[in-house]
């Protein structure tokens, strides 16, 4: 399909207009016109790309991509190699943050629910990125974190007290660690994000709601891939995902 035509339909599928983002949603290299093949992959690191590449993708679609606010914005160094292998080899950028998290049923967030058995009940957060629901059965805490280790194949940071019952959560994928006061006043059990900072240590203590860091690369692998998957359903595509470890 014409890559133009591939924006407008991630754009409207995602509803990019609804989110205030910190960078640029939808196509953001521009390469050949016609698309046959995609790349899935979190972050579009250069690995990615040469490996993309390598496999004949004629456009690349990653939940992290480039052009982030704030961000010094001229292509040198690293920025500039990234940016030259794509023109340089025709491939097309897209990139969905935001929209990515938050879809009903693509979305990180979503895809995450799926794999630990998490029912959403209801939203809160900044636009709406926090979901809040109810574990399908309610087990202890060790239990809850040896089965995200298992899901996620990662063993989560968390913080909290040993054998507490865990029915209510709340979880938002990647570097959300910004709304876990909120999800204490949403009165959950415990709350399920990628990273963690120093000062949400000492919260969780106090507040008695366990924190669990699962990791921001491995809590935001699984919606990129559904996106993938439906291009190749809906649109008929050729989709391959490329998984690049991080640690993070």
């Amino acid at each position: 399909m014409h890559r133009d035509e591939l924006a407008r339909h991630l754009d409207q599928l995602l509803e990019v207009g609804r989110f205030r983002d910190y960078c640029p949603n939808g196509l953001q290299v521009e390469g050949r016109e016609t698309v046959r093949m995609i790349v899935t992959g979190v972050s579009a690191s250069l690995e990615l790309l040469e490996q993309a590449h390598a496999a004949g993708a004629d456009a690349v679609l990653v939940h992290h991509g480039y052009f982030w606010r704030g961000e010094d914005g001229r292509l040198t160094g690293g920025r500039k190699r990234r940016v030259a292998f794509l023109l340089a080899h025709e491939i097309s950028l897209y990139a969905y943050h935001l929209p990515l998290d938050a879809h009903p049923a693509l979305g990180n967030n979503a895809q995450l629910a799926l794999r630990l058995g998490l029912h959403e009940e209801a939203r809160a957060g900044e636009q709406d990125l926090v979901s809040v629901g109810r574990l399908a059965l309610p087990c202890s805490l060790e239990q809850l974190t040896a089965d995200i280790g298992h899901a996620l194949k990662r063993t989560p940071l968390v913080i909290g007290e040993g054998g507490k019952r865990i029915e209510r959560a709340a979880w938002c994928t990647g570097g959300a660690q910004g709304y876990f006061e909120e999800a204490v006043r949403l009165g959950v059990d415990a709350y399920i994000t990628g990273e963690v900072s120093e000062q949400h240590v000492h919260y969780a203590r106090e507040s008695g709601v366990a924190f669990i860091s699962a990791g921001h690369h491995a809590t935001e692998r699984f919606g990129v891939q559904a996106l993938g998957v439906h291009l190749a359903s809906e649109l008929g595509l050729a989709h391959r995902y490329i998984e690049i470890p991080n640690p993070v």
